[in-house]
């Protein structure tokens, strides 16, 4: 998602009546889980409940998310430059007895423009899958969708999990792994605590904080063994476990070819550098960024960087090869970015092809914050969008 302003929380906008009975209804079903638990959930439990509770989470609801009347845009919503280099790179692993999996569609935009450039390019895939999870995302992706030439839309096929049967060809993850529910923790006095979810006397949501788990514990202190600095006392941040099994489950699906990852995140040593003290979990709502993820649960996304070491140490245990990683900015040079801006039909269409391009490369906007690695399995290729840039030395 592009970066939106941060702002406090007093100057995002108003709730509507809708968004009101949500809330409460969110609120309700939170406090259930609160009670059930003892007054006290994990951060990451917390996430389970508010993003993805069927017909109350943030993903599972009925408000859109993406684009001018949502929260954020993504770099398919920008520009169809981003599908446009990302079928170039796809499109050598393509073909007739290939897949084409993408996980959490959003809108569909980058699934349409893919299908159009994949045809451009006589590489579509015999199937284009797509994994989501959110019942209200894939209707909306349904209905836009709905509009591909008949060629192009007999290829898809939505799933609830991923494929029984492993597959040959290519698997998308544009901004999934930062979805994942992770934790929050502290380092205080030689030890680490984890950060939860409580309520006051007044009954508002705040955090709250226990001596962390003997698992959780001792592996904060293998990864702060790793970095120069270790966790300074008062250090807090985030940690997502569940990249583990996820990364374990999508190498099981993949039987030869290429998992693309998109997001924004950084190697541990840079994540958990000793000035990045407070942590990144950020939240967005209507296009306004702010650090209070009590705020309106089930009404607003709430993230945090991804940890680009694990997803290669996770995919690397999982029997998979990290084959590239590299910014955004570099992977779309690299893919044709600007041969792409050359071919625009006329001066309006460039110069606005320009502008987004803009938004998609500068180390400002989406350029450097997000980086792209390329897992893989089978004998391969070059990978073109690779060739830029090498960062592996990084993670």
């Amino acid at each position: 998602m592009t970066v939106p302003p941060e702002i406090p929380a007093l100057e995002l906008p108003a709730l509507d009546a809708a968004q009101r009975e949500q809330l409460a209804a969110s609120s309700a079903a939170l406090q259930a889980l609160l009670d059930a638990r003892g007054g006290w959930l994990a951060f990451d439990e917390y996430l389970q409940q508010v993003m993805y509770a069927p017909g109350l989470g943030y993903y599972s609801a009925g408000a859109a998310k993406f684009g001018a009347a949502g929260d954020f845009v993504t770099a398919p919503e920008i520009s169809t430059l981003f599908g446009a280099c990302v079928a170039r790179q796809c499109a050598p692993l393509l073909g007739a007895d290939a897949v084409l999996l993408e996980l959490g569609a959003g809108s569909g935009a980058l699934a349409e423009t893919l299908l159009h450039r994949l045809a451009a390019l006589e590489a579509l895939p015999q199937q284009y899958l797509i994994l989501e999870v959110s019942a209200e995302l894939r209707a909306r992706q349904q209905a836009r969708l709905a509009a591909l030439p008949v060629n192009l839309r007999s290829r898809l096929q939505w799933l609830n999990a991923l494929p029984v049967r492993p597959v040959r060809g290519v698997i998308l993850a544009n901004e999934v792994a930062d979805a994942l529910p992770f934790q929050c923790f502290s380092a205080a006095g030689g030890e680490f605590f984890e950060r939860g979810v409580c309520r006051d006397a007044a009954g508002a949501l705040q955090w709250a904080q226990r001596p962390a788990a003997p698992v959780l514990a001792a592996e904060l202190r293998c990864i702060a063994a790793t970095l120069p600095h270790g966790f300074a006392p008062g250090y807090r941040s985030e940690l997502c476990r569940r990249l583990d099994p996820w990364l374990a489950a999508l190498a099981a699906v993949l039987d030869t070819g290429l998992l693309l990852l998109f997001d924004y995140g950084l190697g541990r040593s840079e994540l958990y550098h000793p000035q990045r003290d407070a942590g990144t979990l950020r939240c967005h709502y209507r296009h306004r960024a702010h650090d209070d993820p009590f705020l309106y649960p089930g009404l607003q996304d709430i993230t945090a960087w991804v940890d680009f070491t694990r997803v290669a140490e996770a995919a690397s245990a999982a029997g998979l090869e990290v084959a590239g990683y590299c910014t955004q900015a570099a992977f779309l040079l690299a893919s044709g970015i600007e041969l792409e801006l050359a071919a625009a039909s006329d001066g309006v269409v460039r110069a606005r092809l320009a502008a987004q391009a803009r938004a998609l490369l500068m180390p400002g906007e989406m350029g450097e914050t997000f980086k792209v690695m390329a897992l893989t399995r089978g004998p391969q290729q070059a990978l073109a969008g690779f060739a830029l840039q090498d960062l592996r030395r990084l993670l």
